[in-house]
């Protein structure tokens, strides 16, 4: 089974092309290491919840939506893997400048998961 890291991020809606732009870039590093798939949605239909939700999770503000991506990878030890080479190289080091992020990374949910099941077409 794959291992996923999955991440939620509050975006603010006019640095949304900037996100974007940023995105493809590290998207494209990880998959040069050895990732199997790299996906990035932006909310439509999230709503806030009386406890918990999307933004709640995020404290996103009126001006922000939300972010929801996922990476897979082949194994646990294949994703330290490419973190490893990807958090080194200078391409990532540059885009990753926490001046010149277009988000809070300090709000930003993120963690990794076992795949427990897992159905595709």
């Amino acid at each position: 089974m794959t291992y996923v890291d999955g991440y939620i991020v509050p975006v603010p809606k006019k640095k949304l092309a900037a996100y974007r732009r940023m995105a493809k870039k590290v998207g494209a590093i990880w998959m040069e290491y050895g990732a199997l798939s790299y996906v990035e949605c932006v909310a439509v239909d999230v709503k806030k919840g009386k406890w918990t939700s999307f933004p709640h999770s995020v404290k996103l503000k009126r001006n922000e939506t939300v972010i929801f991506a996922w990476v897979t990878f082949k194994s646990r030890k294949a994703r330290d893997a490419v973190m490893a080479k990807s958090m080194t190289d200078k391409r990532s080091i540059r885009i990753m400048n926490s001046k010149t992020m277009p988000f809070d990374g300090k709000r930003m949910i993120f963690g990794g998961f076992k795949t427990m099941m897992e159905f595709t077409a």
